[in-house]
């Protein structure tokens, strides 16, 4: 590469004067981004990526003095590089800019772009590109109506076509059960633009708690204010739904009553909100990390934080207010709607009823701590969040209400034995998850020196850990290894595993409808589970793997799993094989009868096939995986 001519080798300015045996400072280039320590993301359960932050804290304090580090030394050999080589830094130091350095600095800004939400740095199409999110735009609103035209149409049977009718025939057969029995009525607009209304005036009006968001980098680090009064909002609407159920004014079972119709109106209203606000976004000059392609932009959103009167966060308010307040009226209304018909409640009734109040409840005494969410500091205000959370989440989670609601209880009953071992486990589980929860979020406001923890009901003092144990990362936050993260790794991902099945299970298998958030939310939970375990191995390295260690079992906290398999009866004296013995074929195959017994220790993944080929006896495959 041809030497760069400066204004100093020309004559034009005087040149630095040079001081023998000093050392001049590698040039760096300055970033008008600010550090705020409060921008770092300290969970229990780490997060994916490395917080934006303003020092390269993962190029300079935490790589090894080489002269190789991370490849940019070219032509220095000072074992105190740190990362940059003197004389080719962009430009800014003396000397010819490498072209290694000049990728390096790429990569370093490509990094630091990371956790900023004004930028879109995803190399990926998310959801299948256009295509793919023009499907789901179409199809899981066409599979709410199927769903619900099998649990209340069909009898909780599976729509298909009767014998002689063609596939274009049923189909149109469905549309008109749509236009007949979920025809989105006065009545319906009514319900839940009332409902919606009222939670906005809640939101503002009622008694809360200001927080402070994560500081934004395109808004100069700038901390949003957010307003979080759901507590109040949730137990102000119980008592004014109860008055109106007695008073007659408005009986809460008529929610289920014209569940069809609401479902109708609560979809076009995703779809007329999503318009809304990609539309204002854009004649308001307000869109940010844009992709160019319409279908894309209008899916994932336009504008990152949209408010009413600068206090009403619309993110915000969707994350709690309509789906899961709509979920627990609408089992309430169910619970209702048996007294009315038979004159009791069933206790399956009653269970689901008990498990919508929990959740409901706690994400309402929780909701300042989502403020820090992944959906309320990057994801932009788009069909995905509105449809999902205006339709989606309370009008396809809600099918084992309406069965349970629409059914006589003989046909899902269950023994009572059954019914307390369930209700027992499920509040003991909803212990672990309340307090895990609480753990990994006190834990982050301490790290971040700001505590606020509120004796919300229901308070359980294993919410917070004074002191805990913890594992430092070479990113400058910790990974909270106490408490019930120090049990087992995503511990909380169990606990809703263990819910949405007992959603499901309570309504028996005598239809599928039910159990749609169960599988949907298992499929979904792996996905998460397994993208946040590869994502963090990659960002935290050794503190990852040291992590793994102290704490080796995943979802359940169970013992060191053993595992014995007697793959063949003998009088023969056995033979134990742990992981460091040798196991050939020669010895697999002989008339002994083999034990093995393998130990999982989750520091290595890698497959091993004794022998060198794949061993058969008695129909067993003989693989050790060693963890």
């Amino acid at each position: 590469m041809s030497e760069r001519v400066t204004r100093s080798m020309a004559g034009k300015t005087p040149k630095k004067p040079v001081n023998p045996g000093f050392v001049e400072t590698p040039g760096r280039r300055k970033s008008s981004r600010k550090s705020l320590a409060s921008d770092r993301d300290v969970s229990a359960t780490p997060e994916p990526f490395a917080p934006l932050v303003e020092k390269e804290e993962m190029m300079n304090g935490s790589m090894d003095n080489d002269a190789s580090t991370n490849g940019l030394a070219t032509g220095y050999a000072d074992s105190h590089t740190n990362g940059h080589a003197n004389g080719s830094t962009n430009g800014h130091a003396n000397g010819s800019a490498n072209g290694s350095v000049e990728k390096a600095e790429v990569e370093r800004d490509e990094k630091k772009k990371l956790y900023n939400p004004a930028l879109n740095i995803s190399k990926e199409r998310e959801f299948g590109g256009s295509l793919g999110m023009s499907a789901m735009m179409i199809g899981f609103p066409a599979l709410m109506y199927y769903m619900w035209a099998g649990t209340v149409v069909y009898n909780g049977a599976v729509p298909k076509p009767e014998p002689g009718q063609s596939y274009g025939d049923f189909f149109w057969h469905l549309v008109h059960l749509v236009k007949t029995q979920a025809y989105p009525t006065q009545q319906a607009w009514m319900i839940y633009w009332t409902f919606g209304i009222v939670q906005m005036c809640f939101y503002m009006l009622l008694p809360g708690v200001y927080r402070k968001g994560k500081p934004l980098p395109h808004l100069g680090g700038k901390q949003l204010t957010y307003y979080c009064s759901a507590m109040w909002s949730f137990y102000t609407s119980i008592v004014i739904a109860l008055t109106l159920h007695f008073t007659g004014i408005f009986k809460l079972y008529t929610l289920i009553d014209e569940f069809g119709h609401i479902m109708s109106v609560a979809i076009i209203s995703g779809f007329i909100c999503s318009f809304i606000a990609y539309f204002s976004a854009i004649a308001r000059g307000a869109t940010l990390r844009m992709t160019g392609h319409p279908i894309q932009d209008f899916f994932l959103g336009a504008e990152l934080n949209p408010r009413l009167f600068g206090l009403l966060d619309f993110k915000m308010f969707l994350e709690v207010r309509i789906p899961w307040y709509t979920l627990f009226f609408l089992a309430l209304g169910g619970c209702l709607k048996q007294y009315e018909m038979y004159g009791y409640v069933s206790g399956e009734a009653c269970f689901l009823l008990l498990a919508m109040y929990l959740y409901a409840g706690a994400c309402s005494k929780g909701e300042h701590l989502i403020i820090t969410t992944w959906d309320m500091y990057y994801e932009k205000l788009g069909f995905m969040l509105i449809f999902w959370n205006m339709a989606g989440v309370p009008l396809s989670y809600c099918h084992s209400i309406i069965y349970i609601a629409t059914h006589h209880p003989s046909e899902y009953h269950h023994p009572t034995w059954f019914m307390v071992v369930l209700v027992a486990a499920y509040l003991f589980v909803y212990y672990v998850w309340d307090t895990t929860n609480s753990q990994k979020n006190q834990f982050r406001q301490e790290e971040s020196g700001k505590v606020d923890e509120r004796t919300t009901f229901p308070y359980f003092k294993y919410g917070k850990i004074h002191n805990p144990k913890t594992i430092q990362t070479k990113q400058g936050n910790k990974i909270l290894v106490d408490g019930w993260y120090g049990k087992a790794r995503k511990i909380h991902y169990t606990c809703d595993v263990f819910f949405a099945t007992c959603w499901g299970l309570i309504s028996g298998f005598e239809s599928p409808f039910p159990w749609f958030y169960s599988v949907f939310f298992f499929c979904m939970i792996l996905h998460r589970a397994n993208r946040d375990i590869k994502k963090c191995r990659e960002r935290y390295g050794e503190a990852w793997e040291e992590y793994t260690r102290q704490v080796p079992y995943l979802f359940i906290p169970v013992s060191q799993l053993q595992l014995l398999y007697d793959l063949r009866t003998s009088t023969d004296p056995s033979v134990v094989c742990d992981l460091d013995d040798v196991v050939t074929a020669r010895e697999l195959r002989s008339g002994i009868s083999l034990r093995l017994c393998i130990y999982y220790r989750r520091v290595h993944t890698h497959r091993i096939l004794y022998g060198g080929v794949e061993d058969r006896i008695h129909g067993h495959v003989v693989v050790i995986h060693k963890y």
